[in-house]
């Protein structure tokens, strides 16, 4: 793996960008209808949670990313066929991501271009930056994070001065009880965005400060997930539930009802440059984690070699993932949270966690 080195902030905002990324451009949860934003602020809990998992596997292999303590765990050949199907599924997860921003890009601003060049672009910019090294990508989100706030704050002010927002969207809360919560929260919003914190089982051997990984990233899930909550309040109140559910893209739509003064409007456009930061560096944590596990688990001394054939993977993963978008959406919402993010997120880790426990104890029993 690269010799790279991050600080505790550098770290932070890697996370608050990654987690914020697509699930502001989705808004996870909406399946609860109103009760979205409960749904998301269970989501925040149980993915803290899962989150301890990583954190202890981390602490048992401080230096170490997962696919090389998979191999300690549970043994070399074993822990290498299941580091490969965790790049594989890095490769997918961002393959997804890509076709989010692309279809955001052709279906808004682009009508005329297609999908591929779009995607192409991003993927090029991708392995730019990781050919730079993980520590470049760092710093360049600790600029972009500002920018990203200062755009989300004057967006929320020109939202509320228009006068769009009405709190009564929001009730009755809990119209039909928990049920349709706690459903949601275990079939999208524990595993999208917060369960993602997996792919930083990959990245946290960088930190510089090991005893800072803990708070460091419990604040930026903590942050991330209150950003999100706040947007999907504000999208209900702004939209209603039926538009809120329907709506692919509702952020997008929110911004697009800004009015002030018959002066102020059409301000999506402007607003489209929040979502694809936040997209840019979800995409490139995702591919760098599937190129740095490929170059630990095949010994390749320079990971910038596999950059672009990887980065090929994901580009036409983004266009054949599905015929449409529709078709799209609903592989997300079905297959994926189901059959890929629990056992990916938290099945596996939690067997891993126990089977490190049981093999660092007895080494301590037979150290004492």
């Amino acid at each position: 793996m690269e010799k790279a080195k991050i600080s505790g902030f550098q770290l932070f905002v890697l996370i608050v960008l990654f987690e914020m990324g697509s699930a502001l451009l989705l808004s996870p949860g909406s399946e609860a209808k109103q009760d979205a934003w409960i749904a998301i602020l269970f989501g925040l809990v149980g993915g803290i949670i899962v989150f301890f998992i990583y954190y202890r596997l981390f602490m048992y292999y401080p230096d170490l990313p997962l696919t090389s303590y998979l191999q300690k765990i549970i043994g070399k050949w074993f822990g290498k066929v299941i580091g490969f199907l965790y790049i594989v599924y890095f490769i997918y997860i961002a393959s997804r991501v890509l076709r989010d921003f692309g279809e955001l890009l052709t279906t808004t601003i682009y009508n005329s271009t297609p999908l591929f060049v779009i995607n192409t672009l991003m993927v090029v910019t991708i392995i730019y930056g990781i050919h730079k090294g993980f520590e470049v990508l760092a710093r360049v989100c600790e600029i972009y994070f500002g920018i990203v706030y200062i755009t989300a704050i004057v967006g929320m002010l020109l939202i509320t001065f228009s006068g769009l927002i009405h709190l009564g969207n929001l009730t009755p809360i809990l119209e039909d009880g928990l049920k349709p919560v706690i459903k949601t929260f275990l079939k999208t919003t524990l595993t999208f965005p917060f369960g993602e914190m997996v792919v930083f089982t990959m990245l946290l051997p960088f930190l510089n400060d090991k005893k800072k990984a803990k708070i460091v990233c419990l604040g930026g899930m903590i942050l991330a997930g209150i950003n999100i909550t706040i947007t999907t309040v504000v999208n209900i109140s702004v939209l209603g539930i039926g538009l809120f559910h329907r709506s692919t893209f509702p952020l997008l739509t929110t911004i697009g009802r800004i009015q002030i003064a018959d002066f102020l409007e059409r301000l999506d456009v402007l607003f489209m440059l929040y979502l694809i930061i936040g997209g840019f560096f979800k995409i490139a944590i995702y591919y760098y984690a599937a190129v740095a596990g490929a170059a630990d688990i095949f010994h390749f001394k320079d990971q910038r070699k596999l950059a672009f054939p990887i980065g090929m993977i994901v580009l036409f993963g983004s266009i054949t993932i599905a015929s449409n978008f529709a078709e799209f959406i609903r592989e997300g919402i079905g297959v994926v949270q189901i059959f890929l993010s629990w056992p990916f997120q938290i099945i596996i880790p939690s067997i891993l966690l126990i089977i490190a426990f049981f093999r660092n104890r007895k080494k301590k029993t037979s150290t004492a």
